[in-house]
């Protein structure tokens, strides 16, 4: 078990957009081609840059939509094995963290003090946006975790809305943690080419890159119009939705965006964020 001090009420902490990663990848890394070196090494660090454990993680994945936000209330969240193609043994791996009813009960009534609309699922497990990074920032699964819906649609300004009604949780001790992919094309991938990268994702990457670092809200906002190769970065927006809840999370002047990772994973850009 770990020893780490729990955040107290009154702990601010930062908030995180991570790239997860491809399915089950902890469990089968040395069989899947590429370097899952900086990728771990990012997760890792996460709690020692934290300096104590979270009180709980509210992690917003972009493998669950709903047609409204919805708050996972189950006290021992199940797993919800949601990809193919994997080794038999990667659907039945275990990551038996905590939920967390207490801190989903303080989701619903900041969304809904915001006048957001939210529901609540008790039956809904850990996916593997969730269970894939946690498992290696938190092997001991000793930290609650609960999961937040985006909602359909990925509208960029409705979830930057969550974010910023969410933004009290900081306060509570609790780590918001958006998880995605900074772009995310699968029939684009390269998995002959790690490290490498397509024009678009490059593209897409650089111009994403400098508008955080700008904290250039508008221009994140209208992604779709503003950024280059947009749509074939992002021909669904599932991975990228979770950002703006990061980014409304993070709105303080002094929320300066941290680069934890960049570079490619088959040509997909894996850049992740932290803000302070």
């Amino acid at each position: 078990m770990s020893t780490t001090a729990r955040a107290d009420v009154g702990t601010r902490l930062p908030t995180y957009f991570i790239s997860h990663g491809g399915g089950p990848w902890p469990w089968i890394k040395d069989q899947m081609p590429g370097d899952w070196t900086p990728l771990e090494d990012s997760l890792t660090a996460i709690p020692r840059e934290l300096g104590v454990a979270p009180r709980a993680i509210l992690a917003v994945s972009g493998h669950w939509e709903a047609p409204e936000l919805t708050v996972q209330t189950h006290p021992h969240p199940p797993m919800y094995y949601d990809y193919s193609g994997f080794p038999d043994f990667t659907y039945r791996v275990q990551y038996p963290a905590p939920g967390s009813p207490e801190v989903a009960a303080l989701v619903r009534e900041l969304l809904e003090g915001a006048g957001i609309p939210v529901r609540e699922d008790a039956e809904r497990g850990f996916d593997h946006g969730v269970f894939a990074p946690f498992v290696v920032a938190y092997p001991d699964a000793d930290v609650p975790i609960l999961q937040l819906s985006i909602k359909h649609g990925y509208d960029p300004g409705e979830h930057l809305a969550a974010g910023r009604a969410l933004a009290p949780l900081r306060d509570e001790g609790v780590l918001i943690v958006g998880s995605g992919f900074f772009t995310h094309n699968l029939s684009g991938m390269r998995p002959d080419a790690d490290g490498a990268a397509p024009g678009w994702s490059a593209e897409f990457d650089r111009w994403g890159a400098e508008a955080l670092a700008a904290r250039d809200f508008d221009a994140l906002l209208d992604f779709e119009h503003a950024s280059p190769a947009a749509r074939l970065a992002h021909p669904r927006t599932e991975h990228f939705a979770p950002l703006f809840v990061s980014l409304g999370a993070s709105t303080g002047t002094a929320d300066t965006p941290r680069q934890v990772i960049d570079g490619y994973w088959h040509g997909l850009a894996k850049r992740s964020v932290q803000f302070d």
